[in-house]
């Protein structure tokens, strides 16, 4: 069985501040040399205190502004297809087959939740979806989701709480079947019963595109919903141990000083 693969090989990025006084823009390095595989149908989760890179590495994933790659590669390879990354625009890195869930997502006035996710499934298959096919499984995926219909024609996170955007990401996940999902710090903010309803949703969408998922968090609680295949120690802008499921553990117990001195 052919596997879709992203990798991250020796990947180094700086953040570019905005311009200051003297109309120079700022650049500091983050990521240090990352190299990372994962394969489809696997979880890896990154963990690492504050400050380490992480979400630098979600979002130079998915072609964010303001992260520059200096060295290195991102590599995407679906149904035998490979490509770089790098050069490509972030609608085309989604298109692509990459998805990204934000630790904060954007509200965005104008657009309805509803037309926003039919616009993106059209520009990701290349056809618009049956009206009627379409308007039942959004309404049926909310429900899963626990998600008041009345969210469908309210403008994209718009005066949704933190819970409300995390849930609206996660039928965005579902709805569009990425080939690889980047989910950053999508338990943030989550009481016990919105995080098993937003994991839920996650396993959902996982078993139906058995897409690749890479699991951004700080603690372990996740992680009891979301079984990891590999989980990877983030620090200073690279990764500094991999294991299985029970690194997860011990980081639980020993934390992350001994990552940072």
């Amino acid at each position: 069985m052919k596997y879709d693969k992203l990798e991250v090989v020796d990947l180094c990025v700086c953040v570019v501040n905005n311009k200051h006084a003297n109309d120079q823009a700022q650049e500091k390095e983050i990521l240090k040399g990352v190299n990372l595989e994962i394969n489809s149908d696997e979880v890896h989760a990154i963990m690492g205190p504050n400050g380490s890179g992480k979400s630098t590495l979600a979002a130079s994933i998915a072609g964010a502004p303001g992260y520059k790659v200096t060295s290195g590669d991102i590599i995407l390879t679906v149904d035998g297809k490979t490509q770089s990354l790098v050069d490509l625009t972030a609608d085309e890195r989604a298109r692509a087959g990459i998805f990204l869930a934000q630790q904060s997502p954007t509200a965005v006035d104008g657009i309805t939740l509803s037309n926003f996710l039919r616009t993106a499934k059209t520009a990701i298959d290349g056809v618009a979806p049956n009206i009627r096919t379409w308007i039942k499984e959004l309404y049926d995926t909310m429900e899963l989701l626990k998600m008041d219909k009345s969210f469908a024609s309210r403008p994209l996170n718009v005066g949704f709480s933190g819970g409300e955007k995390k849930r609206a990401e996660i039928l965005q996940l579902e709805i569009l079947r990425p080939k690889f999902a980047i989910l950053d710090e999508t338990d943030s903010g989550l009481d016990v019963d919105a995080l098993k309803t937003v994991c839920d949703g996650i396993n959902r969408a996982k078993t139906d595109a058995k897409f690749g998922a890479l699991l951004i968090t700080h603690y372990t609680h996740i992680l009891d919903y979301i079984k990891p295949d590999f989980v990877h120690v983030f620090a200073n802008g690279e990764i500094v141990q991999s294991g299985d499921s029970t690194l997860a553990k011990k980081l639980e117990t020993s934390g992350y000083e001994q990552y940072t001195k």
